[in-house]
């Protein structure tokens, strides 16, 4: 009995070679890899690089800011300018019909110095010149309406027309004076009308 358990038992020194065995024999664990110097940047670098990636170029911006001022200006320039011509049209067109208004203001009277001259030839023939001059420089031209003349609708006012079996209308009398002032028609001429041949 005693030789059994001799046998089974081992020795203390055989069981701390095993154990050293054993440890020596188990995988070591492998060191984990260095970053890569890369991996290192710092998260607040990185955010800013990328934000200076993405930010539009300041010059770009001033550029469009100042060439849509420009155009800004320029629209009003024109819009003032429009306004000023437009203005000063009025202006001019007004004066015109102001002039127009006061020299026809003055027709009727001319129309009674024309009859009394015709009445009183030889009393009243030295104010014949004065009333020329007068006609003159209120800017009036009197219309040609002498008997013959051919007949202009732009210039003659007709007020009869008799028909001497032609087809050429010429003025027989003059009724009324017809004037231009400043080259347009300020009054038509009166006139009576005959057809002759031609």
């Amino acid at each position: 009995m005693k030789s059994n358990s001799s046998h089974q038992t081992q020795p203390a020194s055989s069981r701390a070679h095993g154990a050293r065995s054993a440890h020596a024999q188990a995988p070591t664990p492998e060191p984990a890899a260095a970053a890569h110097p890369a991996d290192k940047t710092p998260p607040a670098q990185a955010a800013n690089s990328a934000t200076s990636a993405s930010a539009p170029d300041p010059s770009v911006e001033l550029a469009a800011t100042l060439a849509e001022r420009t155009a800004d200006l320029q629209r009003t320039r024109a819009d003032f300018e429009n306004f000023r011509k437009q203005t000063e049209l009025q202006k001019q067109q007004a004066i015109t019909v102001a002039r127009y208004a006061t020299v026809e203001k003055f027709l009727p009277l001319i129309d009674d110095l024309d009859r009394a001259l015709s009445a009183y030839p030889d009393q009243l023939s030295p104010l014949k010149k004065s009333i020329t001059k007068t006609i003159h420089s209120l800017g009036l031209e009197r219309i040609n309406s002498e008997p013959g003349t051919e007949f202009n609708p732009d210039l003659h006012e007709a007020v009869s027309v008799t028909d001497e079996g032609g087809d050429r209308e010429v003025i027989a009398a003059t009724l009324r004076p017809g004037y231009l002032y400043e080259g347009s028609v300020l009054r038509p001429t009166m006139v009576q009308v005959k057809r002759v041949a031609k």
